[in-house]
């Protein structure tokens, strides 16, 4: 009897304090994506003048009027990180989107198409997988011309790959279900069975997997502007920030590289920060944690 009593209030307080785990998850990844929305909208929003060069004020080193200093051109350096950081959030969103809608249609092609499908589905992503990253990135960027057009495809067309095997190996879970059954034998097609039970099964893992993209985007955006296959250097990205840095670091001019590289590096972790919030969140295995 003392046992049957005692769990009751035990049952209770594991439940209160997942509760709280939830509320303070849910907290924490509406103040990450505030902040990230906050930045993106001041860039977009950003007055031209600001990132305009000034000769009077080149090179100063961070102030209070002045919090990462200006370059050579007297370009407020603060202006121009949040426009980067901005321009950044744009191009990756779009190219994680587009990667993770890649994913989502061949995942589930994979696992629902047949085994000859699957095998080749299977093969083209070990082939994708097996060449080094930076150098595919580079490889779509000059062959559609570098630029915006190039870094989007080239960021879109090689980030899918995990997600896809993610979701093949939901699919294929959900495909041997008894509802799956159930629903075949009440006679709906197999795409009325995708669209009604599949695909929503899959909104977790492909939320998940966007945010998880995100900031792998983004810092290819950078590295590949950096390398000059990106952004055209008349744009304030991140990396053509740290590009033109590079060639004063030598003079003390240290502040060009330090906070543009600080404020991606913090942004890139937030984002992954929110990313593993949603995870906890959404999927059904660490929702009940």
């Amino acid at each position: 009897m003392t046992g049957a009593t005692a769990n009751p209030p035990v049952i209770a307080e594991a439940k209160r304090a997942r509760l709280n785990r939830r509320v303070t998850i849910s907290i924490a990844a509406a103040c990450v994506f505030a902040l990230l929305l906050s930045v993106t909208i001041a860039g977009v929003l950003m007055d031209g003048s600001r990132l305009q060069a000034d000769f009077s004020r080149k090179a100063l080193p961070p102030s209070p009027s002045y919090p990462f200093g200006t370059d050579l051109l007297g370009r407020d350096m603060f202006a121009r990180t949040i426009k980067g950081l901005s321009l950044s959030f744009v191009v990756g969103l779009v190219a994680s989107s587009v990667s993770a809608l890649i994913a989502l249609a061949v995942g589930v092609a994979a696992a629902l198409g047949g085994k000859r499908l699957d095998h080749g589905i299977n093969w083209f992503i070990d082939l994708t997988m097996s060449i080094p990253h930076t150098v595919l990135l580079i490889l779509i960027s000059i062959a559609l011309g570098r630029g915006p057009r190039g870094l989007l495809a080239g960021i879109a067309l090689t980030h899918w790959t995990g997600l896809a095997r993610i979701i093949r190996g939901e699919a294929l879970q959900l495909r041997s279900r008894r509802f799956i059954a159930v629903s075949r034998s009440l006679g709906h097609s197999g795409a009325w069975i995708t669209r009604n039970h599949i695909l929503p099964h899959l909104v977790p893992q492909f939320v998940i997997g966007l945010v998880l993209m995100f900031p792998h985007a983004i810092m290819h955006e950078a590295g590949l502007t950096f390398l000059g296959f990106g952004l055209s250097p008349e744009q304030p990205a991140i990396g053509i920030i740290l590009s033109e840095a590079m060639r004063y670091l030598s003079g003390g001019m240290w502040w060009q590289a330090f906070f543009p590289g600080l404020a991606l590096v913090i942004v890139v972790l937030l984002i992954d920060k929110l990313g593993e919030c949603l995870k906890t969140l959404l999927d059904p295995y660490s929702a009940q944690e």
